[in-house]
């Protein structure tokens, strides 16, 4: 995934028409928009291909099933107009194989540690054994939580190279800058910014915010 802002934009809800007119207005400001099953639940693959049409939309269905499953999901969503997706890694090494091969050259990225509070309670226990598997799956990198930025630093030790989404600015308390300091290569933002007055001027100020750091 290209990255120049380094800001990603979470369309976490369930209506179509501002989820596309929210991502107009922040596009210039953001790298991509990422849907999820929220949204595409309730108003189905066509906004994904609406949303395609204006640029990269990764698509957050955290994949989780058998290899055939998964290759079914992934195929439906690229047809869509899907960019990226996002798959789970516990599921195993031929469940994310499978979701990098029905990508066809798309972006491919597997969870390894959850933002959230339970992220903890199993998925940090076997996040490095994980972004392992991510990295011999060939994906294009690892999603990882901006709500504690030392484990971003220690999964970048282990996946090299390859591209760290963090989720969990804002919200759930993370800060864009310290994530992209312990090693993200972008932040993942959902309601600071689709829930603030002005969304093109919060998305700004994520922006600059990282832009101060990478700067140094």
């Amino acid at each position: 995934m290209r990255l120049d802002q380094r800001l990603i934009l979470a369309l976490d809800m369930t209506d179509p028409k501002r989820a596309v007119e929210l991502a107009g207005s922040v596009r210039s400001h953001v790298d991509a928009v990422k849907v999820g099953w929220p949204l595409v639940l309730a108003g189905g693959l066509d906004v994904l291909r609406t949303l395609a049409k204006s640029g990269y939309v990764l698509c957050d269905f955290k994949i989780a099933d058998i290899p055939n499953t998964s290759r079914l999901i992934v195929e439906q969503a690229v047809d869509a107009g899907a960019s990226g997706i996002i798959c789970h890694g516990f599921v195993g090494e031929d469940s994310v194989r499978a979701c990098v091969d029905a990508a066809g050259g798309k972006d491919v990225f597997v969870v390894v540690e959850m933002s959230h509070p339970g992220g903890v309670e199993y998925t940090a226990k076997h996040a490095e054994d994980l972004a392992r598997l991510a990295t011999r799956a060939n994906a294009t990198g690892i999603v990882a939580p901006a709500t504690r930025p030392e484990r971003v630093s220690a999964l970048r030790a282990i996946i090299g190279r390859k591209q760290i989404l963090a989720p969990g600015v804002g919200a759930q308390g993370g800060k864009a800058s310290e994530a992209i300091v312990a090693g993200a290569d972008a932040v993942i933002v959902g309601r600071a910014i689709y829930e603030a007055a002005n969304p093109a001027a919060a998305a700004t100020a994520i922006a600059t915010e990282i832009r101060s750091v990478v700067s140094r």
